[in-house]
């Protein structure tokens, strides 16, 4: 990849006693030490195998050290049972190759957010005697580069005695605080070979879905920070058509690359660094790396500037896209382990989750998939599995995205919440959640819900419109959790659009009424809301619904809008759109009942394009609206 393996010899004259034989090497290691390994798809695979060779040629040559690691995403072979009286592991965030021994005891496990890490070694707390990583050849000046693993490695560097370095002409060149001086580095074992990459992949599908809804809350210009797993790094591909993207991470991923090579990322309206794609490490495919490699647009920070929350705070528009192993219905989540078992870390979650928080107009987004294991479990579950860490509590919880939609949890209340939580849920565990929600006294008791396809979300109905005023709404059919959307609609209605509405003059509405209007059974009926967004909040500005009489193969139609939004068109828009899939469902026209003293609503029926025929009859006219070819 480099062209600056010719320095090498260079720097190998001046500094032959840094080019010494690996036993010389490794026998600078004493007992008791710490051992520092560059992470992720830095890890100086090389280095490590010849270390444990070492040991196993020499088994006394040193015992209980201790091997730090941040994420071994690579080899492990100090977790084999042989070398416990050699090694003993302590990982920060729990790779593949180490989940088993930190689970058996074998192990250990230091839960803590990464940007505290560097603080944690330049504080001696935890000591670093040895360093061993991975760098690109010297250039002229003799500087090697740390490559796609910057994080806390400077850190370890800064403060191990001996530093050794894998020296690979793989290793790509980049630019910001990853460089580090041949004459600071004790030893050097030059050795070619592939960089880890990351592989896997999720069904496209489910990718997909969860892609659609989180790029309807990425906008143009705001800045992402997109986590670790394949889910959020595979969503990124449908931000493709957004403008003026900017990049501050933790992780740089082949997902942001992509859309760096399109055009998509040009970090032009970031506040910080502006122009600049900012992260710690980079973990993807060969090709990303070459990407990186000496591309001044992309600039690899230490793991403390990054994920520091204070600087990612400062950061407007910012839209930090995490991931979860785990919800609970009233908003913890667990991206760290499942159940008992420890899975992974508390990584950069919540650096970047509270951070975006404090960032003017920030966004924080969960993504998961509903279900896990071939279906068989819910990700969405009445409560935590028993001694699941709680990675980020029920404030730190905003958007939650899965392949079914998304929920909005801040400022909710535990019933709204496991209502919006269920309405994402797959629908096969959905009636599981909400007995089990009722039974906790999360929900009201006698929620109701229709389970199977006739009450399921009708996600292809919805229809984005501008009325004729200039108004950008949103047509979309109930969902079970609109219930407080549907209270806040009718109590917004005056006195005489509630008469006009329900022809009754009581003002109540309980939950006993409101829940048999926003539980749809779509095999017998249609009901769409009209709905704007105002200050991150759904808020229902018009309601309309029809009711079908089979016996006649027509419905029953009526609908009602707020009174501050009424003449604005979204009445019209309302029954243009419910005309238009009850001619899809091949009904022959509406009836409907209007008060005679209702020219508004007489007027919009008057202007819908039907063949009207009407009766009055004790001051209430009887409409038919058949429709025309």
């Amino acid at each position: 990849m480099l062209d600056n393996n010719n320095y090498l010899e260079k720097w190998k004259t001046s500094y032959p006693e840094k080019f010494a034989d690996e036993a010389v090497i490794f026998s600078h290691i004493r007992r008791g030490d710490r051992i520092f390994v560059s992470s992720g798809c830095g890890e100086p695979q090389y280095l490590v195998s010849s270390l444990v060779k070492y040991v196993e040629s020499h088994p006394k040559a040193f015992f209980d050290t201790e091997i730090i690691h941040i994420y071994s995403f690579g080899i492990a072979p100090y977790t084999d049972p042989k070398f416990k009286t050699n090694f003993r592991h302590n990982s920060f965030f729990v790779g593949d190759n180490t989940r088993t021994s930190v689970n058996d005891g074998s192990s250990d496990y230091t839960p803590i957010s990464m940007s505290s890490v560097p603080a944690l070694l330049h504080s001696g707390f935890v000591k670093i005697d040895v360093a061993l990583i991975q760098t690109s050849p010297p250039d002229e000046h003799g500087f090697l580069s740390l490559g796609v693993s910057i994080d806390m490695v400077k850190a370890a560097i800064e403060k191990a005695s001996v530093i050794i370095a894998q020296v690979n002409s793989n290793m790509p060149r980049t630019h910001g605080d990853g460089f580090i001086h041949i004459k600071d580095v004790q030893y050097i074992l030059p050795h070619d070979e592939p960089l880890l990459e990351l592989q896997g992949t999720v069904s496209s599908e489910t990718a997909q879905k969860i892609g659609q809804y989180v790029s309807r809350l990425v906008q143009d210009g705001d800045t992402i920070q997109v986590g670790f797993g394949i889910l959020p790094n595979e969503i990124m591909a449908n931000l493709g058509n957004k403008k003026h993207l900017g990049v501050h991470t933790e992780l740089l991923s082949d997902g942001l690359i992509n859309l760096m090579k399109l055009g998509v990322i040009d970090n032009s309206q970031k506040m910080l660094n502006r122009g600049k794609t900012i992260a710690t490490f980079c973990m993807g495919k060969k090709e990303a790396y070459e990407y990186i490699h000496d591309n001044p647009a992309i600039s690899f920070r230490t793991i403390d500037y990054t994920n520091d929350p204070l600087v990612i705070a400062q950061e407007d528009n910012i839209v930090a896209i995490n991931s979860a192993l785990e919800i609970d219905l009233t908003g913890q989540a667990t991206s760290e382990s499942i159940g008992s078992v420890f899975y992974s870390g508390i990584g950069g979650h919540q650096d970047f989750m509270r951070g975006a928080i404090m960032a003017r107009n920030g966004k924080t987004i969960l993504t998961l998939q509903s279900t896990a294991l071939d279906g068989s479990v819910s990700r969405i579950v009445p409560v935590l599995s028993e001694a699941a860490g709680v990675t980020l509590n029920r404030g730190d919880v905003r958007y939650v995205v899965t392949e079914f939609g998304i929920a909005y949890l801040h400022g909710k209340t535990i019933r709204e919440r496991a209502m919006d939580l269920i309405a994402i849920a797959h629908p096969k565990f959905r009636p599981w959640l909400l007995e089990e929600a009722k039974k906790r006294g999360l929900i009201y008791r006698d929620q109701a819900f229709l389970p199977g396809g006739k009450g399921e979300y009708r996600e292809y109905l919805e229809a984005y419109r501008t009325t004729a005023g200039g108004l950008h709404v949103l047509y979309r059919p109930f969902k079970i959790s609109d219930e407080p959307l549907y209270k806040d609609f009718v109590y917004a209605l005056s006195d005489v659009s509630i008469y006009r509405r329900f022809f009754s003059g009581r003002l109540d509405m309980p939950h006993e009424r409101i829940q048999d209007m926003v539980i749809v059974d779509y095999s017998k009926e249609m009901a769409i809301c009209a709905v704007i967004a105002q200050d991150k909040k759904e808020i229902i500005v018009g309601v309309g619904r029809y009711y079908i009489d089979e016996s006649s193969h027509s419905a029953e139609i009526a609908f009602a809008v707020r009174d501050d939004y009424q003449r604005k068109g979204i009445g019209s828009g309302l029954l243009a759109y419910l005309t238009y899939l009850a001619k899809r469902q091949g009904l022959l026209g509406f009836t409907a009942e209007v008060l005679s003293g209702n020219e508004p609503m007489l007027h919009t029926f008057a202007k819908g394009g039907f063949d009207i025929s009407r009766k009055l009859e004790s001051g209430i006219y009887k409409l038919e609206l058949a429709f025309r070819d």
